[in-house]
């Protein structure tokens, strides 16, 4: 049984920091790209971040770009979302999904297989 389980959330002041970190067991972690996505009230999940089989190529979307770093380690199954920065408009519930993606794909939730219950951050002052 695959599990993905997301962590770190929380409520910062704008301009703070935040690590998400998402560990997925039961499968070959290594062979999966992994992606953050995010979710605010009354809006569609959109895509935050995405990152290749063996790490060595991430993407984001355009309103993350320069703030938000995402990185893996398949050793430990794990991978993590640096967020600089954080503005109010990054408020959501983030979720880590995983699948057989191909690269044109990374920023379409419906290619991923398997998903995290999320993690909710919150930036107010």
């Amino acid at each position: 049984q695959v599990q993905v389980e997301e962590s770190g959330g929380g409520l910062v002041q704008p301009g703070s920091s935040l690590k998400l970190s998402c560990i997925v067991s039961g499968l070959t972690f290594s062979t999966y790209a992994m992606a953050w996505f995010r979710q605010a009230p009354g809006r569609e999940r959109e895509f935050v971040a995405a990152i290749n089989r063996s790490g060595g190529n991430s993407y984001y979307a355009s309103p993350v770009k320069g703030r938000f770093t995402m990185c893996r380690d398949n050793a430990k199954n794990t991978v993590w979302l640096q967020m600089n920065n954080l503005l109010p408009e990054d408020t959501a519930v983030y979720y880590c999904a995983g699948g057989n993606v191909l690269q044109v794909a990374f920023s379409m939730a419906r290619h991923y297989d398997y998903w995290g219950q999320g993690t909710q951050v919150t930036v107010s002052s």
